[in-house]
């Protein structure tokens, strides 16, 4: 009886040997998500230079430009404030020389300076639709005959707003 307990116990073996294990698994699924919200950066403004004068007897012009970067599709509108010389909604002023004098300008925004830039959305801005890229938006200045101050540099700081 003994070899046939041995037998059996060697043929069990054998069959346990060739058992493979087999890993159990289970799947999921999850989502992956971003949502893009409409968004405009003033993205860079170059400076409204009038450069080097005497007399102001004519209309001294200069041209700049600001870049504005919208989302896809998102509509936006451009503004300029008065600046921090300046009164009421557009009466924009320089400011300096010796004696914090005043010199009157203007800012267009287009290239015959007939249209006034502003902040008031949908009466004085410039609209525009985003693309995903950085705009460029022309910017036009005049300083109007008028008297001469004290020699000296005059300046202003204007704030962009892009209401979108």
């Amino acid at each position: 009886m003994r070899k046939l307990v041995i037998g059996l116990g060697a043929v069990m073996g054998i069959a346990t040997a060739g058992t493979v294990a087999h890993a159990a698994t289970a799947t999921s699924n999850f989502q992956v998500r971003i949502t893009i919200t409409a968004q405009c950066l003033a993205a860079t403004t170059n400076d409204l230079d009038f450069g080097s004068t005497g007399f102001l007897s004519a209309n001294v012009d200069a041209q700049s430009s600001i870049s504005v970067q919208c989302t896809n599709t998102t509509p936006y509108n451009v503004g300029f404030d008065q600046g921090v010389n300046g009164t009421g909604v557009t009466a924009r002023k320089l400011k300096g020389g010796p004696t914090n004098e005043l010199i009157s300008y203007a800012i267009y925004s287009d290239s015959s300076r007939s249209v006034n830039w502003g902040n008031t959305v949908g009466t004085d801005t410039v609209a525009g639709t985003g693309n995903g890229s950085a705009q460029t938006i022309q910017v036009y200045g005049r300083v109007p005959p008028q008297t001469s101050p004290t020699p000296g540099s005059y300046t202003d700081t204007i704030t962009v707003t892009v209401t979108y």
